[in-house]
């Protein structure tokens, strides 16, 4: 499959500039002073060399010190007159860009945060950063710079083709008469250097994602002693990069000098030509000055085909990218007409629920059941048994293929995401905190939380106890996905938060308790008792140990609801729940208690599927 960073599209696609170009419309005003201010450039730049002319052949040639005087006043009053055009062009052009760059980004960012958590699955988090950053850079650039420029080359090249065919016909064909040769050399260069751009891109690709991954995992390269071999993995994409660079430089450095070869030899053109007809008094020299200087003029942006095309490349590349991804539309959506859940209550239904990340690999096969309102359940089972699934459905982070999960007897699909999970507390596995203090973690910039309740909220899962040992206390900086603080404390923070947005009904636990200590696990064990007490509470947990106090135990594996009660009846029928019981705390043998358990769960599928 082509990957986004390997896209590289046309050098000009009229349908992506038509489209970037729509960010531009709310400042059509700038835009139109900068072509105004552009026509002003162009005016200026095209003065000096008919300025020039006038000198040679109306003042130096006849003697007239005070028309040269007046001649060089003029010229110097159009040459500052010409860079207050440019840096107002310039900045104008800047400022847009910048304008237009901060509401594209604004959209991404918001695009992202209403994307489904599907899309973050199959979607690497490397190349989100790259088109919030690199891509918008290389737009920006095309808006502050290139298409300014372009659009100035071409104003100023068709100003001085107009200019010189006024003044001599004859001399205006003359210089052009090497364009054709350039148009040809052109086409090879950009049909050269379109390949060598797209190896520098999809191998900085490459390179930009090894480094993440290397960083990111760090302390297992250095854990399993990687060190030498990543630096040969880097080295080896690394030289790769380089290649493709020096591959770039040399097609430049062909094709510049080649662009003024035929800018010189239409100079020596000019100069054999001019130098006859001024020696046949037909021509007169300010004029054959002037041509030089125009001709010069016209071969500029030439010279500068290569850095516009690059830019123009990656503007192309950019643009269908960042589109591509502003183009994915969300696989769960808000209903059409939602309906509310009011009071909610929280009774809970599973029904006949069948789920799958992937077709052909079920994930849940028919799950059914209910919570009543105020309970608390437990859902046990193996890993990949569909039990993390089953929560993510709950919360509407996905949809079901068939089947319905109501709460309240309201369908989840016919509630708004928003309204739905205001009233769903989770606490994941591995606790997710932000750069920040502690207390901007447990608020998470909710203005409506009080100092004093994330201090009752931290003091409720027992997280006040190390916070209060910190000199800053709730302002005490949390570093980079909490690297300062234990797992122990992170996982703290996380029940803290739960806490503190006092979800009205459903409390939600995902295996919340397996990456802290027993001690820790001791402090959160009261605070939790209390919080489930009234709510209806979701537990995921692989310690059984934790699960002992709930009200009723759902046992999953494979997709299906082998076995349903609480912790003492669940034991007493000596099934699927009793061996992983026995699996965790009794001292047989590992394999034989394992084996045993399949055969049961076997047994209990066998059952289902004849039922």
């Amino acid at each position: 499959m082509v990957q986004e960073d390997e896209i590289l599209g046309r050098a000009y696609d009229s349908r992506l500039m038509s489209r970037l170009l729509t960010y531009l419309r709310p400042y059509k005003k700038q835009v139109a002073l900068a072509f105004v201010l552009i026509l002003g450039t162009t005016f200026t730049g095209l003065t000096g060399p008919f300025l020039l002319s006038q000198a040679v052949n109306n003042a130096i040639a006849p003697g007239k010190f005070d028309l040269l005087v007046t001649i060089a006043l003029i010229y110097l009053g159009t040459v500052a007159l010409g860079f207050i055009f440019r840096y107002a062009q310039n900045y104008v052009m800047q400022l847009i860009g910048q304008h237009v760059m901060y509401d594209l980004r604004q959209k991404i960012f918001t695009h992202l945060q209403n994307q489904s958590l599907s899309y973050f699955d199959r979607t690497a988090v490397g190349r989100l950063i790259s088109r919030l950053t690199n891509d918008v850079d290389a737009l920006n650039e095309f808006i502050g710079s290139g298409v300014v420029t372009v659009a100035g080359d071409l104003v100023m090249l068709v100003g001085v083709l107009v200019v010189m065919f006024v003044m001599d016909w004859r001399l205006a064909l003359i210089s052009i008469s090497v364009l054709p040769f350039i148009a040809l050399a052109s086409w090879v260069f950009q049909k050269y250097m379109r390949t060598s751009y797209r190896q520098q891109r999809v191998r900085l690709a490459r390179l930009n994602a090894f480094l993440q991954e290397n960083l990111s995992g760090m302390l297992v390269v250095q854990l399993f002693n990687r060190q030498k071999r990543k630096f040969n993995e880097f080295d080896t994409m690394n030289e790769s990069y380089r290649e493709a660079n020096i591959t770039a430089l040399k097609i430049f450095a062909v094709f510049a000098p080649v662009v003024n070869f035929l800018a010189l030899v239409a100079t020596a053109l000019l100069l054999w030509y001019g130098s006859g007809e001024i020696l046949a008094s037909t021509l007169s020299l300010g004029v054959l000055l002037a041509f030089f200087q125009y001709t010069d003029m016209a071969f500029q942006p030439i010279r500068d085909m290569a850095e516009k095309y690059n830019i123009m490349q990656a503007a192309m590349a950019a643009a269908e990218r960042v589109f591509m991804l502003l183009d994915e539309q969300p696989t769960v959506v808000d209903p059409a007409n939602p309906r509310t859940l009011g009071k909610v209550v929280g009774d809970i239904e599973f029904k006949d629920v069948h789920f799958a990340y992937n077709p052909n690999e079920p994930v849940l096969r028919g799950v059914s059941f209910k919570i009543p309102a105020g309970t608390s359940v437990a859902i046990v089972g193996a890993t990949g048994a569909g039990k993390t699934s089953m929560i993510s459905l709950l919360s509407r982070f996905y949809d079901v293929q068939e089947g319905a999960i109501t709460v309240d007897g309201v369908d989840v699909r016919d509630v708004r995401q928003q309204e739905l999970r205001r009233h769903i507390g989770v606490v994941l596995q591995d606790p997710v905190l932000f750069s920040g203090t502690i207390e901007r973690n447990i608020r998470l910039l909710d203005k409506d939380i009080t100092d004093e309740e994330v201090k009752r909220a931290a003091e409720y899962v027992n997280a006040s106890h190390f916070i209060d040992k910190f000199e800053d206390g709730y302002r005490h900086e949390v570093k980079e996905r909490g690297a300062n603080l234990s797992v122990g404390q992170r996982q703290l923070l996380t029940f803290a938060r739960a806490i503190a947005f006092n979800p009205s009904v459903l409390l939600v636990m995902d295996e919340a308790t397996s990456s802290v200590d027993t001690e820790t696990e001791a402090l959160i064990q009261d605070a939790l008792l209390k919080l489930m007490k009234g709510r209806t509470s979701i537990i995921i947990a692989h310690r059984l140990s934790t699960i002992k106090h709930v009200d009723r135990i759902i046992v999953l594996h494979k997709g299906l609801v082998v076995e349903e009660g609480s912790h003492e009846e669940l034991l007493a029928r000596n099934g699927y729940y009793y061996r992983l019981y026995q699996l965790q705390y009794q001292e047989q043998e590992g394999a034989d208690i394992e084996q045993d358990v399949a055969d049961h769960v076997e047994d209990v599928i066998l059952e289902k599927k004849s039922a």
